[in-house]
């Protein structure tokens, strides 16, 4: 059985206040993209795990596919699989690729093995892997608040929309991103400003982990820049970063050779 594990990306991300357990909490929009990555799985007479496309920086064990098959089979019987996972969502990009390999793989199991899981069950045992992981188990537009990890759905509709994403050749560590930032409630709601047009987002909707991202990786604010220029109606970088995105009316061209020497995706919404 073969599923396509999405990337999402952030719509705005308000850094509300520091929390005594040391997280922050947050409100955001989280907005699936069609950016995915394959994720495989057969039953096999021995236990095998391939990982090609992008190459992940952590030992087999620790990828989130491979947890959510043990916490599977520690309630469920299972046999003996060969798991194949492709990546093509870049890591450390905040695009949330590994917490959408987890949803899916298990989204998987249950459905191939007919394991019997609600989406509400899916979602809490997922909820022990990463704050967004439940998020792709419905896959839809959600108002993440807490931690980002409580989602409420919104009515929102990109189609008709072309979405630029941009990563450039860096990472950028989430808890550095947290430590740079001052908590403040903002002035207006995300729930409020997506409900506006999106040409009156750039002036409303803000990224605060860019305040602390930028001056330390410039090249990053410069591609929200160059997003601009060539026309994006509303550009932004997602999460915690490095990856930017922007929206545009019609298809951009040249798109490789405007963002060269960075990974770079259009696709329509």
């Amino acid at each position: 059985m073969i599923l396509y594990p999405n990337a999402k990306i952030n719509l705005g991300l308000n850094i509300i206040s520091r929390r005594p357990d040391g997280y922050h909490d947050i409100e955001t929009v989280f907005y699936p993209i069609p950016l995915q990555d394959a994720l495989e799985v057969k039953a096999s007479d021995h236990f095998s795990f391939r990982l090609s496309g992008n190459q992940l920086d952590c030992a087999a064990g620790d990828n989130l596919v491979i947890r959510v098959l043990q916490m599977v089979e520690a309630d469920y019987k299972l046999p003996e699989l060969d798991v194949h996972l492709f990546k093509h969502i870049p890591s450390g990009a905040g695009l949330g690729g590994g917490s959408s390999d987890a949803a899916f793989m298990m989204k998987l199991l249950n459905e191939q093995f007919e394991l019997g899981m609600s989406e509400d069950e899916m979602e809490t045992r997922l909820s022990s892997l990463g704050a967004d992981c439940p998020f792709f188990v419905r896959n839809r537009p959600v108002f993440a608040t807490g931690i980002g990890n409580v989602f409420t759905p919104i009515d929102l509709d990109l189609k008709g929309w072309t979405l630029v994403l941009v990563k450039p050749d860096v990472n950028v560590s989430t808890r550095d991103a947290y430590a740079a930032v001052q908590p403040q409630q903002p002035a207006l709601s995300l729930t409020e400003i997506v409900k506006k047009p999106v040409e009156e987002w750039q002036e409303l909707m803000h990224n605060d982990f860019e305040v602390s991202v930028f001056p330390r990786y410039p090249e990053i604010a410069a591609l929200k820049d160059l997003l601009l220029d060539q026309g994006a109606v509303f550009a932004a970088m997602s999460g915690s970063g490095s990856a930017v995105y922007g929206l545009f009316r019609q298809p951009l061209e040249h798109v490789d050779e405007t963002f060269s020497g960075c990974f770079v995706r259009q696709r329509q919404l």
